[in-house]
């Protein structure tokens, strides 16, 4: 079974104009070309028949709301009637603008009324460390509502918000702040992988997302990515959670690279389902033993 925990359907809603991620086409315009031409960006239809060949579970689809600091906004509503409209597959997170006096009644609004089931934090795009204060209140009303927070972690390539914004040490902060907030830190940290370990090591309710990297780079030497795979089958290896980043590269490939992967029958499952099942709070459906 799988779990994909970053996808975005080829639809306008969730492609609005992102002048501020330009040099992001730069970055990964590889990745996206051979996305492209992948079954999943032939239309809706095609994005469907993409996860339903692959035997998909699930599918993490996250609003942001940048309206302060960059005028782009993926609506909750957007994400809220996708998921009415195509689910059970697909599981909706939240985004809410932390500028905003309303956030937190935002927040609550989009898991209490419009039915999603997490909140998605891209903390470089909002311009703020994890750590701000902004966020605490957003921070607590989650672990009241009991759904758990994406942020992101590591590196950006904007150009427009500091890359240290990333460090994982912020998270440590949240976490040492919120030991019971659920929260997964993704992309994995890079180029701070090292230290994402073993902020993961030390908060048991902290999880690693591998999205937005090539599955193959943590089977590659000095890609800076290597600790993931061997923390990731030992030590770690309940913690981390897969997804595609697509349209940032073909669902296919990102699933197929993982496959490739030295990793036992066990880890694999962990690391493409059960360990999402476990983040989201699914219910059982044939989850290995923890």
């Amino acid at each position: 079974m799988l779990i994909d925990f970053s996808s975005r359907p080829p639809l306008p809603e969730f492609s609005p104009a992102a002048p501020h991620l330009s040099n992001y086409r730069r970055v990964y315009e590889a990745s996206e070309t051979l996305s492209a031409g992948s079954q999943a960006a032939r239309g809706l239809d095609g994005y469907l028949e993409t996860y339903e060949r692959l035997g998909t579970r699930h599918v993490v689809l996250k609003a942001r709301d940048l309206s302060t600091t960059f005028g782009f906004k993926i609506a909750n509503e957007s994400v809220a009637d996708f998921v009415k409209s195509h689910g059970p597959r697909f599981i909706g997170f939240a985004g809410v603008d932390p500028y905003q006096a309303d956030a937190v009644a935002a927040f609550d609004h989009a898991v209490n009324h419009l039915g999603l089931r997490g909140l998605n934090l891209q903390c470089f795009e909002l311009k703020m460390a994890p750590d701000d204060a902004r966020l605490f209140p957003l921070y607590e009303r989650a672990i009241e509502l009991d759904v758990p927070v994406n942020i992101h972690c590591g590196i950006n390539f904007s150009t427009q918000t500091p890359m240290s914004v990333g460090k994982p040490e912020y998270l440590d902060n949240v976490m040492v702040r919120y030991p019971e907030l659920r929260a997964i830190a993704s992309p994995p940290g890079w180029p701070w992988v090292q230290e994402l370990i073993g902020v993961a090591w030390r908060h048991p309710n902290l999880y690693i997302g591998l999205l937005a990297v090539r599955p193959k780079l943590l089977a590659k030497a000095h890609s800076g990515y290597e600790p993931l795979l061997q923390y990731g089958r030992t030590i770690l290896k309940q913690k981390m959670i897969f997804g595609s980043a697509f349209p940032m590269m073909p669902v296919d490939t990102a699933v197929g690279e993982m496959n490739s992967l030295d990793l036992s029958d066990e880890v694999r499952r962990l690391w493409l389902h059960d360990n999402a099942a476990h983040f989201l709070r699914l219910a059982p459906g044939n989850e290995a033993v923890r």
